[in-house]
């Protein structure tokens, strides 16, 4: 490893060489100019840089300080590219000035691009998985459901796969659902029951349950383990929905004049080209004019805001909308005459038991919701024209995420800055086929209307 250099911002390479070259790059700042006479002191700050863009972002923040930059750099016998590193330059302190290095005007950014960084190394990466961990069931289902989901990290490891660590999680879960079994059942309404049971009893001995999954591991096919996981999980989303028949929290008091949604539902989207054109076939298939979307709208985090999503669509007003596309969204049209309500901000926060209202999370913080935007397809309101406050009555958008746009720990910018109420869970693969001017040719509730309550009837 070479040593250290200890000379103010000197760079042994252009621009151009760091492109080209894979670097492990270390920076560790320090600052020796006193901000003020009462806190005169050294301040010492050690952070690593993702790539060369998101060492521009955080140069482009740093003025009127001493500087020394301590460079330690690995390259890998200088034929691999750069790769991803983890984390752009944690800003310090609010600068509104990049630093005047010659050379540099053209990778300078605007301040106003923050830097996050996470905390939590497993934020969910699908829609599925988001969905499944908002589910407030039982505290057993859950202990089964965490760890069985850290297999699927161990699936991930690229050489030797810790079969060993894997069965353990399986026997673990094994043991709770035994154990607890009674528990279990008994938080599942009683008119539920009977349906409880029977998937109670696939999860343990049916085919995809735990008992099939354990043989999948010891025969040590990853392939097999990660089938028979998914079905087990699926299991697991089962029994938990029965055991949350509807909301875990009570609404404020002023908020009971919104629809709302007291669970989960589905909405069925059917999309036509603006310009009579075709989507690309599915697999065997032929080209189509019109594809189909499925959301599944989540309650469970977002009553308020999956309750108006929900209504709006039972009235038609997505109906012939037409779509846009902006950077990583496709976005409905403002639709103001649509009659919808201005719903508040709506976002339930990791480890918390009901959602804050027209309140932000700070990432930065470590604040993270149940349901990440940080998924590729996850379905937010806009906000209010009037009010960031509040989101659009009417206005909704798929968030295309693109790890190569996010900060550190792949968390979106906007991370927690807007109300995610779903995901598409069927027809992803259209979503970046999606055109401006193409159109929402209808839009259907086909599940859940039942636990869609309308302000007349609360």
């Amino acid at each position: 490893m070479a040593s250290p250099l200890s000379s103010p911002l000197t760079l042994p390479f252009s621009p151009s060489t760091l492109k080209r070259h894979f670097i492990s790059t270390q920076f560790s700042l320090g600052f020796s100019q006193p901000r003020t006479q009462e806190t005169a002191r050294s301040l010492h700050l050690k952070v690593q840089c993702k790539s060369a863009r998101d060492c521009r972002k955080g140069l482009a923040h740093w003025h009127d300080f001493s500087t020394t930059l301590y460079l330690s750099t690995t390259f890998e016998n200088g034929r691999k590219k750069l790769e991803s590193l983890i984390a752009p330059i944690i800003l310090l302190v609010q600068i509104s000035s990049p630093l005047p290095f010659s050379g540099w005007e053209s990778w300078l950014i605007s301040p106003a691009n923050a830097v996050l960084y996470s905390p939590d190394t497993k934020v969910p990466r699908t829609g599925e998985l988001a969905l499944r961990r908002a589910i407030p069931a039982n505290t057993n289902m859950k202990a089964i459901q965490s760890s069985l989901e850290d297999i699927s990290y161990l699936l991930r490891i690229p050489q030797r796969k810790p079969y060993g660590t894997m069965e353990s999680n399986v026997k673990k879960a094994l043991k709770i659902a035994s154990d607890e079994k009674d528990s279990i059942l008994a938080s599942i309404p009683a008119d539920l029951r009977e349906k409880g049971t029977t998937s109670y009893a696939s999860l343990i001995d049916g085919k995809g349950g735990l008992q099939e999954l354990l043989k999948c591991i010891k025969d040590q096919d990853p392939d097999k383990v990660s089938v028979g996981l998914a079905s087990s999980l699926d299991t697991v989303a089962e029994l938990e929905l029965l055991q949350a028949p509807g909301l875990s929290f009570l609404l404020p008091e002023q908020y009971l004049k919104y629809p709302r949604l007291t669970g989960r539902g589905t909405v069925e989207l059917t999309i036509e080209r603006g310009d009579g054109s075709t989507f690309s076939p599915e697999a065997g298939g032929q080209p189509r004019k019109a594809a189909t979307i499925q959301i599944t709208v989540d309650g469970y985090s977002a009553p308020l805001t999956a309750g108006n999503f929900a209504k709006l669509v039972i009235d038609g007003a997505y109906d012939g909308a037409r779509l846009s596309c902006a950077n990583q969204a496709v976005i409905t049209e403002s639709g103001l005459d649509k009659n919808g309500y201005s719903v508040p901000l709506e976002i339930m926060p990791s480890g918390q038991f009901e959602p804050l209202y027209r309140t932000t999370l700070s990432v930065q913080d470590g604040e993270l919701p149940v349901l990440p935007l940080s998924v590729y397809g996850a379905v937010a309101m806009a906000h209010n024209e009037g009010s960031e406050d509040y989101s659009s009555p009417y206005q909704f958008f798929f968030y295309l995420y693109d790890k190569r746009n996010a900060g550190l720990g792949g968390i979106s910018f906007d991370e927690g800055q807007f109300s995610v109420f779903g995901y598409t869970t069927v027809g992803r693969e259209i979503l970046p086929q999606i055109k401006s001017g193409d159109v929402i040719r209808s839009a259907k509730l086909i599940e859940g209307q039942d636990r869609l309550v309308l302000p007349n009837e609360s």
